[in-house]
């Protein structure tokens, strides 16, 4: 009996929490670490910085003795450039359409394969495809096996001899990076639904909701972070589209398809302002770093709410 009340004395005492190391231990367990953090800031934050000098410079490639420090004039220059803007108008669009588009049928996609049916993990792996193929292989075959005039798949299906790229040029890009992110988006919202709690859905079927009211009512409030996540981290990949603009359409019509990516390679390697650029490209970093914060902020809330389950 002594034993035993010893031992149910022992199980009803607090946990002693572990005592902690000093500094040396920590240090001693992130040693580990700083190669990849010092490779890392030699990678990214050492050509940025460098990037930041190069963009206080009046620097004409044609000038190469001629590099005179101009402050933010380059900046200046980048917001009132009116192909500059026009290029950040059409960044804006082709990334909306592309992201707005590659959710739709995301969504759709993910709610099929949610279901049980003959074949879905084959059906899986082809949808995901799309998505393994390099941009400049996907533009490609758009451009050469179904836009074009001559023997295009898709004149060749409806007939007649329409120039796609030519007639719709930012429907012709935007399709192309629809086709090759909706199996991203797809995998993130499936994701989401397969998270769904069906005891909550067996109720509401059994108080009688239809499955429209379960998609609207439930479905959607439960998928929104989901959804956020998406539209975020496509729209920080999408800002910087270059592969399927140059393959397809090199920024025209005119300029009709020439987005910020675009325009700063026009800038350095056909005008030859390297000053000029290195702004544009600091602009282009700093609106990607906004929409990375967001998208931190969703992940972090995700981690959060998988936790309190």
């Amino acid at each position: 009996m002594t034993i035993l009340a010893a031992r149910r004395d022992e199980r009803t005492q607090a946990p002693v929490p572990p005592a902690r190391g000093g500094a040396k231990d920590r240090w001693v367990r992130r040693a580990p670490l700083l190669p990849a953090l010092i490779f890392a800031l030699v990678v990214t934050q050492v050509p940025f910085l460098y990037t930041l000098y190069l963009s206080t410079l009046s620097w004409n490639a044609l000038r190469p003795g001629d590099r005179p420090f101009v402050g933010l004039d380059n900046y200046l220059t980048v917001f009132q450039d009116t192909r500059l803007q026009s290029a950040l108008v059409n960044t804006v669009l082709l990334t909306a359409g592309a992201v707005l588009f590659s959710i739709i049928l995301g969504l759709a996609l993910a709610l099929l394969l949610d279901r049980s049916f003959f074949g879905r993990s084959i059906v899986r792996t082809l949808l995901i495809t799309p998505f393994l193929i390099m941009p400049v292989a996907a533009a490609l075959l758009w451009k050469h096996a179904l836009f074009n005039p001559a023997y295009g798949l898709i004149n060749g299906i409806f007939g007649g001899n329409t120039d796609w790229i030519s007639a719709y040029p930012k429907a012709a890009v935007i399709t192309t990076l629809v086709w090759q992110w909706t199996p991203f988006m797809m995998l993130i919202l499936l994701a989401g639904l397969q998270s769904q709690p069906h005891e909550v859905i067996e109720a509401a079927r059994v108080d009688g909701a239809n499955a429209w009211q379960i998609f609207r009512r439930m479905t959607i409030p439960h998928l929104r972070q989901y959804l956020e996540l998406g539209a975020l981290l496509g729209s920080i990949y999408l800002v910087n589209t270059f592969d399927a603009i140059f393959t397809i359409t090199q920024g025209g019509p005119g300029t009709a398809t020439t987005n910020l990516p675009y325009e700063i390679y026009l800038t350095t390697f056909r005008k030859f302002e390297y000053g000029e650029a290195s702004a544009a490209g600091v602009v282009v970093v700093i609106l990607t770093i906004i929409v990375a914060t967001f998208a931190l902020r969703v992940i972090s809330s995700l981690f959060r709410m998988e936790q309190n389950r």
